[in-house]
């Protein structure tokens, strides 16, 4: 079956409350499902859309798991972020009508396609959709300015812990459990977002599973600790 011809209504969406603003009317939300009308389907280790593709359209994730990230002038793979269920991919394309980095698929994937064009439209007829897409792009801002803080201030062990945190906060959000995950993403993956060297990574996580902060399996990373997490980021914090 072809991506484009699998039908999706927001309305009867359970994730609909992580992407979409509360409070619509039945007709809002009717011409909401006649503008996000199609889902696309990403096989793990594709590309949902690559920099320098135009840009014509956010995507809700509704399933699976995804990075982003650009080539650097030496020909590095950077990560920038880490998108997963009820999250919006694709706002890096607003300002110049093409994107700025890769977004590809950890796991197989389905999003949500919303043509930017009519979501605009849309935004001008009822004001809730509007800011709510100003929050989500507000949303990104306070993301970079916290990834900045993570790069230009913090230890190797500060930025792992914020990180687990930051991940396990957000799947708790979506009915997940809030000491235990899979990582969707390699060790290298998170050392090129946090910054880190691979070694670093691998030695950081040994040393919080030393000082029984976590249990690891693999990719499966259960916290036995989060209070130790969370003084690990904010030392000078105390109970």
């Amino acid at each position: 079956m072809d991506a484009h011809s699998i039908k999706v209504a927001c309305s009867s969406c359970n994730l609909r409350e992580l992407c979409l603003p509360m409070g619509l009317s039945h007709d809002e939300m009717n011409k909401l499902d006649h503008v996000i009308s199609t889902r696309k389907r990403i096989k793990r280790g594709t590309a949902l859309f690559n920099t320098g593709d135009r840009f014509t359209s956010l995507y809700a994730v509704r399933s699976g798991f995804f990075k982003t990230c650009i080539t650097t002038a030496d020909g590095r793979d950077q990560v920038t972020g880490f998108q997963m269920t009820g999250e919006i991919i694709g706002l890096d394309g607003i300002v110049s009508d093409q994107h700025s980095c890769d977004a590809i698929a950890l796991e197989d994937a389905e999003v949500c396609v919303m043509p930017f064009d009519q979501l605009e439209t849309l935004s001008r007829e009822f004001n809730t959709l509007q800011h709510h897409v100003h929050k989500i792009m507000s949303r990104e801002i306070v993301r970079d300015h916290g990834v900045m803080l993570l790069l230009g201030s913090m230890r190797a062990e500060e930025r792992l812990a914020a990180f687990l945190l930051n991940l396990v906060q957000r799947l708790h959000a979506r009915g997940f459990s809030q000491s235990e995950l899979i990582l969707r993403m390699t060790r290298e993956e998170i050392g090129s977002y946090l910054g880190m060297k691979l070694e670093t990574v691998s030695r950081t996580f040994s040393k919080f599973v030393e000082d029984g902060v976590i249990e690891v399996k693999q990719r499966y990373v259960k916290i036995l600790d989060t209070e130790a997490l969370k003084r690990i980021v904010n030392p000078q914090v105390c109970n």
